[in-house]
């Protein structure tokens, strides 16, 4: 196989992840006999320094063209100041959207060598594995109109939630197809006691669902999902709801993985390649320190393999090594026990590596 792969490394600790996945990525290839070239853009904060803006031309065409994109993290302080159109995280969801980047899927699972790096008990969350299915170019992000006016001397901010038929259609479509392989039930998350645009969602949920008679189907209330999400984190298989709640309980969940490092994700596209990335922010603080833990992107590029290109052997040896390496106390900083000595990132990586090669061997 020989595929390129757009990355982007952003800014923070992007970079960092971002290497250590194709360092990865590399080594399996080399087991597999594939080919993977690599095509690098900017996108956020490195852009607005070297650009002048979050998104380039260049990036946008390099992604459409590539037949995967690989991205690190966008946004840190340094760019807090700049005006809205021009803050890094601007040029993601101009992505998204240019690339019709409508799907994030959010896999969740607990590994059991890690239940004691959750802040919940080990019996609360062991057996976790559901998937969140987040809309991603509609909603309140990118609604219009959006902006701040004085009305009678009082200063007021607008931003506005609009979702269409379509946009709500296709996604929980992706939902109920994801379920019909897994556990076969779907919970709709919404706000529909409160919220129009959650009214819709929640009709055609009930419509898309007589297509998927195998799939059992219920909705939840955002504030009810957050408290279920702790309080029974085991009974959801996978979870379908709008923009800015997916990103809320997506982020909660972390949580119960112990750290948001260990959570990759997947953004599928109706017109072109797929973009891959981890759920975490850019982490400026530990950039360069070899803390940031790889993992969460190494997971990610795992999701590369088995969605976009089909390579499931690669995709299952890959999280296999990521399990056995965590099995033997091998930990980031952020997953660190008391008293134990975190490995770095680097460190990290290679021992992915060295167990990909005794898994190929065996």
């Amino acid at each position: 196989m020989d595929k390129t792969i757009a990355v982007l490394p952003g800014d923070g600790i992007g970079p960092e992840v971002v290497e250590s996945a194709i360092k990865v990525l590399d080594h399996l290839a080399e087991l597999f006999d594939h080919h993977f070239s690599y095509r690098y853009f900017d996108l956020g904060g490195v852009a607005i320094d070297r650009w002048h803006t979050p998104l380039p031309t260049k990036t946008l065409e390099g992604c459409r063209s590539s037949d995967a994109i690989l991205l690190g993290a966008v946004g840190g302080p340094k760019w807090d100041q700049l005006s809205a159109d021009m803050r890094p995280e601007v040029g993601l969801l101009q992505l998204r959207k240019e690339l019709q980047l409508y799907a994030n899927l959010r896999p969740v699972s607990v590994y059991e060598s890690l239940l004691d790096a959750s802040p919940l008990k080990a019996e609360r969350i062991n057996g976790v594995d559901f998937v969140i299915v987040r809309e991603l170019t509609g909603g309140i992000y990118f609604g219009e109109p959006r902006e701040r006016r004085f009305e009678n001397d009082l200063e007021i901010a607008v931003d506005t939630l609009t979702y269409s038929r379509l946009e709500i259609e296709r996604l929980v479509r992706k939902g109920f197809e994801l379920a019909e392989v897994r556990r076969q039930k779907v919970t709709s998350v919404d706000k529909a006691n409160v919220l129009e645009s959650s009214r819709l969602w929640r009709e055609v949920v009930d419509e898309v669902a007589k297509d998927y008679p195998t799939v059992s189907y219920e909705h939840m209330l955002v504030d009810n999902a957050a408290m279920q999400l702790i309080r029974q984190p085991t009974y959801f298989d996978v979870i379908v709801t709008e923009n800015m709640f997916g990103d809320i309980l997506s982020d909660e969940a972390s949580m119960l993985t112990g750290s948001l490092g260990m959570l990759p994700s997947s953004s599928i596209s109706t017109i072109g390649p797929s973009l891959y990335e981890p759920i975490h922010g850019s982490a400026p603080d530990i950039a360069g320190t070899g803390k940031a833990n790889p993992l969460a992107t190494i997971a990610s590029v795992a999701m590369m393999l088995k969605y976009e290109f089909g390579l499931q052997e690669e995709a299952a040896i890959l999280d296999q090594a990521i399990q056995t390496i965590l099995e033997r106390g091998i930990r980031t900083a952020d997953l660190q026990k008391a008293g134990e000595v975190a490995s770095t990132t680097n460190e990290v990586t290679d021992f992915i590596i060295q167990e990909l090669s005794h898994i190929c061997v065996k």
